[in-house]
């Protein structure tokens, strides 16, 4: 689109401005969107420009983010002008988050402010809160089915108590990080209660129709999310006499992008949070915000396009404000969501690993690091400024996302090789010490994905129950080496909560009706002050643990290679149980760090001459960061020892 077409609607826009909103003082949000609105008014363009009221809406948007910067705190602001300065700050090797449910780590908003001291001992200074707005209390999906997008649910407190958690976590150097449902609401929320009662303005905010005409051809390309316990995508409500969209569940429906009033809400929803002190915000499903018949109605371009016009604005009012994508999808698709056609990210700056994630649990289970290795170098190329979200377990299932061909030249067969590794963490293969559960188990294909805490999946609940010390000081020693990857790999490492103390498989979940059908409430437990009391006590399974990850945490942050800047580089090994990587930093590129991780329960060796190739070990000695000792090459080798990590510097 020719410039000056932007540039002309924009001044119209600007006349035309609520004079309430034109008179605030907003040099600075007149130079962003001036900057930005070639790219809003393209993007806008291309979504509804066929419409008769584009200009309306047009000028609807720009109000909503005029407003909202008038509403933003001149602390936020002065964040806003540091951060645009230094635009890489997410990128430095400072970062580490935790994310955690407020009511099981802590009770409620304020008793969370109480537990930063915990967080900072162990070195965190990114909090992601999982969702804490208004839900139905027996049908809110782990409170992914929000009833209202502007209140805190009252058992986590109030807006206020976000606003004072964010200052604290400021004056700590410490980030926020908050949950935004982008693709459904309840249907106890106000618009869905409205569309209930007919009113046609709200019932444009869904995908809702008279009869199964339209819902039949939609399904006929569209997969099922939770095909056992929620089944099809569509639900008859009795109330409206219409049918619905309901991708996940009966009670969430999917909002409706071909609205363009139902994006500026949710625009407008996205600065509000913003304004109240996030400095990341997770977008959930977004893989699934544009919906078409005739396709399967996830990845589709035009949810790219939602997704870069939220950043867009958002880059306008508070820009500041980082996105996490939440799009666990194929590793050929994820590193989409950082945007497509550009060289920085234009949609989301960070995006889930699920890919490596699944592949670190495939390395446990297999004990070596072949797919580990050829799917890493396969990861698709991130943008440069963004970078991926590295974790090891979170609040969610494990499934097993490795690519078939990936898993052939590893030298497996894909289906046989995924039944192994589903059997292996729930038991079922012959001497397995993982404690899990499948979840979504597809009876006919006998896929599943996997539910379980980091240390049950590990080995470490049925080593205690057996007293077998040589399998508990195993599992120990998994649980660091899956962590030290994340933390050197290159991104921002996410602990999950109670990770660091061990804790293990809960089934309190058995006993409450609305969770009892759910398994993936066994890794979602309260958090256990008791225990997490016996990491100051040596010898202690929670002071290895605790005290480990402390460590490493702390070394990361002093390692500036570890910084994301396109600065990994795989080393080709002949010893396929070791994944083996060097990260440089890319101011001194004498300043750098090789990482090799041995996933045998075996010592391994690896040949001198392959790694005096790469330059390293010239002298014969390079220093062992993990351990603050000095490793020496011995008979023409570097000798590992079993589930170990070394971060080796000159």
């Amino acid at each position: 689109m020719y410039e000056q077409i932007s540039h002309s609607l924009l001044n119209e826009i600007l006349n035309d401005i609520k004079p309430e909103i034109r008179n605030l003082r907003l040099h600075h949000f007149y130079t962003r969107l001036g900057a930005n609105f070639y790219a809003i008014h393209s993007l806008f363009h291309l979504l509804y420009g066929d419409r008769d009221d584009f200009k309306q809406q047009m000028t609807h948007l720009v109000e909503t983010l005029a407003s909202r910067y008038a509403e933003r705190d001149d602390e936020l602001k002065q964040s806003d002008l540091d951060r645009e300065k230094n635009h890489n700050w997410f990128l430095s090797q400072k970062w580490v988050g935790m994310a955690l449910y407020c009511d099981r780590f802590s009770e409620n908003l304020q008793g969370l402010n109480t537990k930063l001291p915990y967080l900072q001992e162990l070195g965190i200074n990114m909090l992601h809160i999982m969702p804490i707005l208004d839900c139905p209390q027996d049908n809110s999906d782990g409170g992914y089915a929000v009833r209202n997008f502007r209140k805190v649910d009252t058992q986590y407190g109030t807006t206020d108590d976000v606003v004072k958690l964010a200052s604290g976590l400021r004056k700590r150097d410490a980030l926020l990080v908050l949950d935004i449902v982008v693709n459904h609401t309840s249907d106890e929320h106000e618009w869905a209660q409205r569309a209930k009662r007919g009113e046609k303005k709200y019932q444009d905010y869904y995908y809702v129709f008279d009869d199964r005409e339209l819902p039949d051809i939609y399904e006929e390309t569209m997969p099922e999310v939770f095909p056992t316990t929620a089944p099809g995508n569509f639900t008859w409500d009795e109330e409206m006499g219409k049918w619905v969209m309901t991708v996940f569940n009966n009670y969430q429906w999917d909002l409706n992008y071909h609205n363009p009033a139902v994006l500026i809400e949710m625009i407008d929803i996205i600065l509000f949070w913003a304004n109240k002190g996030a400095d990341i915000l997770r977008m959930d499903a977004v893989a699934f915000l544009w919906k078409k018949i005739g396709s399967v109605c996830q990845n589709e371009r035009e949810a790219h396009l939602l997704l870069q016009l939220m950043k867009d604005c958002c880059q306008v009012t508070a820009p500041g404000v980082l996105f996490i994508a939440e799009a666990i999808v194929s590793p050929s698709e994820i590193s989409k969501y950082f945007g497509e056609d550009a060289i920085n990210a234009k949609e989301c700056e960070i995006a889930y690993n699920a890919t490596l994630m699944a592949l670190l649990w495939d390395a446990v289970a297999t004990r070596n690091a072949a797919l580990l290795t050829q799917g890493l170098k396969n990861l698709p190329v991130k943008l440069e400024r963004a970078t991926w979200l590295n974790y090891v377990r979170c609040h969610d299932d494990i499934g097993l996302g490795f690519d078939d061909n990936d898993i052939r030249l590893a030298g497996y067969d894909p289906t046989s090789h995924r039944h192994f590794v589903i059997d292996y963490f729930t038991g079922k293969f012959p001497d397995s010490p993982a404690r899990g559960l499948p979840f979504g188990a597809n009876p006919k294909t006998g896929d599943a994905r996997i539910s379980g805490s980091l240390a049950s999946l590990v080995g470490l609940e049925s080593a205690l129950e057996n007293g077998d010390e040589a399998a508990i000081d195993a599992a120990i020693k998994t649980i660091t080496l899956l962590h030290s990857v994340i933390l050197s790999f290159g991104g921002i490492p996410l602990l999950y909560y109670g990770d660091a103390i061990g804790t293990l498989n809960s089934l309190e979940y058995l006993a409450e009706p609305t969770k009892v059908a759910d398994n993936r409430w066994m890794n979602r437990s309260h958090f256990d002050w008791r225990k997490a009391e016996l990491r100051q006590q040596p010898g202690t399974v929670e002071y290895q643990i605790f005290s480990a990850l402390k460590k490493m945490i702390a070394l990361r942050k002093e390692t500036t290679a570890f910084a994301d800047f396109d600065n990994r580089q795989f080393l080709t090994v002949d010893n396929p149980n070791l994944l083996v990587y060097s990260r440089t930093d890319p101011q001194n590129n004498r300043n750098r760090v090789l990482v090799i991780s041995n996933f045998n329960v075996e010592p391994q060796s690896l040949a001198a001459s392959i790694l005096t190739t790469y330059g390293y070990f010239q002298l014969g000695v390079m220093k062992n960061l993990c351990a603050n000792t000095q490793i020496a090459i011995e008979n023409g080798a570097l000798i590992i020892p079993a589930l170990t990590t070394f971060w080796l510097t000159d």
